[in-house]
């Protein structure tokens, strides 16, 4: 048998509910009743102090004012930031369509990923003439030759075989190869694969900055400038 607590509590949900189901059913409660609204109290989530039903109801549209403020915000920023990206594609876009021979969009490439997108730590990767090693290392940092059985670039074949950019770390031996001696200050880095290239190359783009390139950041731009430089350097 039910003890008289239990049936008292019972009966409380019971009636609570009937009231929840009544205030749905008529809506317009108080407004036939404004006097309801002065007398109920409702405890403040973050004071703990007993407030009006009208406070908490100011409170409560406050809260999401604050809340759409906050959003809204958000919103401008990233639509700030992606005008300000677009023009710097379109910057680089307009660099390479102005080169006619291979040497020209290299240093196009170059130019624009320092000047438009501050990526001072920026190395192209190709596969030498012939395939044959290089007879000497060109006059520059940027650009790397390789022979078609080099092992590093055995190393990036699973990036080449996904096709879509890759953020984050790299192995030592990557680093090393990209970097040289600036390899120590490169924390995070992009791995650009330029795989409409036949034979296919890599871009990578390091950061001092061990957050500026994660793996669950959007690789969709990056994916893009592959497509631009690989275009540039198949029609020079």
């Amino acid at each position: 048998m039910s003890s008289k607590p239990a049936q008292e509590l019972a009966a409380t949900a019971i009636d609570e509910q009937a009231i929840g189901q009544y205030l749905q059913q008529h809506p317009d409660l108080f407004d036939r009743h404004p006097q309801l609204l002065t007398r109920l109290r409702l405890v403040h989530p973050r004071t703990g102090t007993t407030v009006s039903l009208i406070e908490r109801q100011v409170e409560v549209l406050r809260e999401k004012q604050a809340a759409s403020e906050q959003k809204l915000t958000e919103f401008v920023r990233v639509a700030r930031a992606n005008d300000a990206l677009a023009d710097k594609i379109h910057r680089f876009t307009r660099r390479l369509l102005r080169t006619s021979t291979r040497a020209q969009a290299l240093a196009q490439v170059e130019a624009g990923l320092r000047e438009d997108f501050d990526a001072s730590h920026a190395v192209m990767v190709l596969q030498a003439p012939g395939g044959a090693a290089p007879a000497a290392e060109p006059p520059s940092h940027f650009l790397r030759l390789l022979a078609a059985d080099d092992p590093i670039r055995r190393s990036f074949e699973s990036l080449f075989s996904s096709g879509r950019p890759r953020c984050g770390q790299v192995r030592d031996s990557q680093r090393d190869f990209l970097f040289g001696n600036e390899a120590s200050a490169i924390a995070s880095v992009a791995l650009i694969p330029l795989t409409a290239l036949a034979p296919h190359g890599l871009l990578a783009i390091g950061s001092t900055d061990r957050d500026h390139f994660h793996p669950g950041m959007s690789t969709e731009f990056l994916a893009r400038m592959a497509e631009l430089i690989a275009d540039a350097l198949a029609r020079a």
